[in-house]
Formats: structure tokens, sequence, C-alpha cells
């Protein structure tokens, strides 16, 4: 077997074990990562959230699980950007990194009836 044609199989298995130890590294980086991230269920439904104070933490990343039991909803986050409809039957994920302390209000955006000015919650962001 010539030099050159073993330099090249050598590179190329070399290719290989980097690209296999890269995908387990990410692989890994990914399932630590994804651990970190708080879930918490919000349930929507004439007239309120529940719940409908949410204490969350500085930089801290969040999933939100939310769904309707009976209407579609809206879930709308002001100064957050965030707006999204809950359709019955069905979990809407929003996932939400909260950078600024303090009170962060969310509220029901499609009107559902008497009683949906009422339809609102927050965030309580602490350090």
């Amino acid at each position: 077997m010539s030099v050159n044609l073993w330099n090249r199989r050598r590179a190329v298995a070399g290719m290989a074990v980097g690209a296999v130890g890269a995908v387990s590294g990410l692989t890994a980086w990914r399932a630590a990562h994804a651990q970190s991230v708080r879930e918490i269920e919000v349930v929507a439904q004439r007239f309120k959230f529940t719940p409908s104070v949410i204490e969350l933490k500085l930089n801290q990343p969040v999933l939100l699980l939310l769904r309707s039991l009976d209407f579609i909803h809206g879930f709308h986050v002001p100064d957050m950007g965030i707006r999204s409809d809950l359709l019955p039957g069905m979990v809407t994920p929003i996932r939400l990194t909260p950078t600024q302390l303090g009170r962060i209000d969310f509220l029901c955006d499609n009107f559902c009836g008497d009683g949906h000015e009422e339809m609102h919650g927050y965030f309580n962001v602490t350090d």
C-alpha cells in the first residue's frame, strides 16, 4: 500500500472519529440544557388562567405548556412580544427567558364573552 493511500485512510478515519465525538458531544450538551428548562403547565378557561401568577427567575429559560379547555383563547405577553392562539384540546408550547426583573403581564386577547376583561395574569420575575 502506498504512503499516500495510507495517509488518506488515516485522515478519513480520524475525521469519522471526530464527527462521532462531535455528535455525541452535541447530544450530551442538548440533554444537559434540556434538563435545565423549567416546564410550567398553564390552563386557559373562561375567564381565567391557572395559574394566574407565575414565579420566574431572571434569565432562566422556561417552557410554558398552554392548553385551553373551552374556547380559542389568546395568550399575549405584550412586554415580551409573545402572542399565540390556544386551541381547545391541544398543548401550545411557548419558550421564553425573562430578561427583566419585576412584573410582566399576560392576557387573553380573543374575546371570550362577559368576564373576558378579567382573564389575565402575570409573571413575577426575581433574581
